[in-house]
């Protein structure tokens, strides 16, 4: 319930703009169970009425019965009020920093992965066909480096303009190009833009054989060379 309403004849002049800044805040506001009985009657018929603020049993509304009116002043002086009292009631926790450092959480420790994380790259095929392809990308330029992750493994120079992903017998390359920008004349490639895939790179090629390392370096170097030339 508001305390402040447009029939209030004691705000003056500025009675209007008075009403529009306080009207709704915690200085004009209370409980009671009498609010269709108050209306808009004004402050002293609140006051004084049966089961008016004066008899307000309410520790919210104390002191509201011996105010001989209502006005900007007293909306402000009633807010502070309530705010003091809200500060010693609801008091923060004094606790100690040494307390507080042992329910902080801790900082995630980011886990460093390397070829061992990867067990189709421990032997056979897909070992062989991994250092083979990783050899001749390494070597593509000196600013290109390679990255262990938890699925794949990225090459990049800025960003990942190629990623591997080991499979059974197989390797994945994702390489962050569009298809149409790709020149692949024996169409190894297909467009995984809209596909769910480990890597960040808009199109697939499957490395199944040695007699393919030829192919798959040529495609590779085309999307460094577009990071690159985007770069400059």
């Amino acid at each position: 319930m508001t305390l402040l309403k447009d029939r209030s004849r004691l705000l003056g002049n500025y009675r209007q703009c008075v009403q529009e800044t306080w009207l709704h805040t915690a200085g004009n506001l209370t409980l009671t169970g009498y609010n269709s009985e108050y209306g808009n009657r004004s402050f002293e018929d609140k006051r004084t009425m049966r089961g008016g603020f004066a008899e307000s049993p309410l520790h919210l509304n104390k002191g509201l019965g011996e105010l001989p009116e209502w006005t900007e002043k007293t909306i402000i002086a009633r807010a502070k009020n309530l705010a003091d009292r809200a500060v010693n009631i609801w008091r923060a926790p004094d606790i100690s920093e040494e307390s507080l450092e042992r329910f902080k959480p801790e900082k995630p420790v980011l886990k460093s992965y390397t070829i061992a994380d990867h067990p189709f790259l421990q032997n056979g095929i897909t070992r062989e066909l991994f250092e083979a392809f990783r050899k001749e990308i390494l070597n593509l330029d000196d600013n290109v480096r390679e990255e262990f992750l938890k699925h794949y493994i990225a090459y990049k120079a800025e960003t990942n303009f190629v990623d591997v992903s080991p499979r059974s017998k197989q390797l994945i390359l994702n390489l962050n190009i569009e298809l149409n920008e790709l020149d692949d004349p024996r169409g190894l490639c297909r467009d995984i833009s809209q596909i769910g895939h480990f890597g960040t790179g808009f199109v697939e090629a499957k490395f199944r054989s040695l007699d393919q390392l030829p192919s798959m370096v040529g495609l590779a170097p085309q999307a460094l060379e577009k990071q690159l030339g985007d770069d400059s």
